[in-house]
């Protein structure tokens, strides 16, 4: 494999779906419709077979499992040629864009205000997902590996919170969120900063983030930091008569 799709594989290690099947290297991912990454087929490596059976078995996965069939493939990878040869198309319709940059950068440097919290809070959970309590996807998606959760607290408010993991040398970093009314104001920075030392104590060496490519401002804000494109991955989804539920 290239160190793309190395890297894609480091980012769904830290990003675990509820239900996972492979067929040859390729995981097929479920998981009650949370995010994108984890109800996907991750189209990295050899499928063991051609890639229009590949994805024969995608279809049957995502139907079996209540989701729509979606591949992710890393762009311009032999597989997404082979995707869109087979008459997939981007999924141009998914909510938070289906064209992603993936970015690499350094660790950040500690901020001691910011406690990286071994356990998630309410108010960490209200940022991160919308609501005090998770569905049992959002908890399983989002509590599964060695995780922290950094919290930035203003007069008792969680003001900011960040989800940190690590997978082998790599902190992969998801769910940067501050509360309306709070923002301008390092927040987000320092967020990103405690992570850095939390993740070092746990052997990591560099850091990870997924942005979808027309979040002009979050990848500014990234490059500031120092994070640069490692390289981009797309959704794609079956065209018309491209995917058949074969359980009818």
């Amino acid at each position: 494999m290239d160190s793309s799709e190395t890297l894609e594989l480091r980012c769904a290690d830290a990003w675990q779906a509820v239900t996972v099947d492979k067929i040859g290297d390729w995981r097929l991912r479920a998981a009650d419709g949370f995010t994108g990454r984890a109800n996907s087929a991750l189209a990295v490596g050899d499928p063991g077979v051609p890639v229009e059976s590949a994805l024969a078995a995608v279809c049957d996965f995502a139907h079996a499992n209540g989701i729509p069939p979606v591949a992710h493939a890393v762009v311009g990878s032999a597989n997404e040629r082979a995707i869109e040869a087979a008459g997939w198309v981007p999924n141009t319709g998914h909510a938070a864009g289906h064209l992603v940059s993936v970015l690499t950068g350094p660790l950040g440097t500690g901020a001691d205000e910011v406690p990286v919290l071994a356990a998630p809070t309410p108010g960490w959970w209200e940022l991160t997902v919308g609501r005090p309590e998770p569905t049992d996807a959002e908890r399983h998606v989002l509590t599964t590996g060695e995780i922290g959760y950094a919290v930035a607290e203003v007069m008792g408010v969680t003001a900011g919170a960040v989800r940190a993991a690590v997978v082998d040398d790599v902190l992969h970093i998801a769910r940067l969120a501050v509360r309306p009314g709070y923002r301008r104001r390092g927040l987000a920075s320092a967020l990103m900063a405690a992570c850095g030392p939390w993740a070092a104590e746990r052997g990591a060496t560099r850091a990870v983030l997924q942005v979808a490519v027309n979040n002009a401002g979050a990848l500014a804000f990234y490059d500031r930091l120092g994070f640069a494109e490692h390289h981009r991955y797309r959704y794609w989804v079956p065209g018309p008569r491209a995917c058949e539920d074969r359980s009818l």
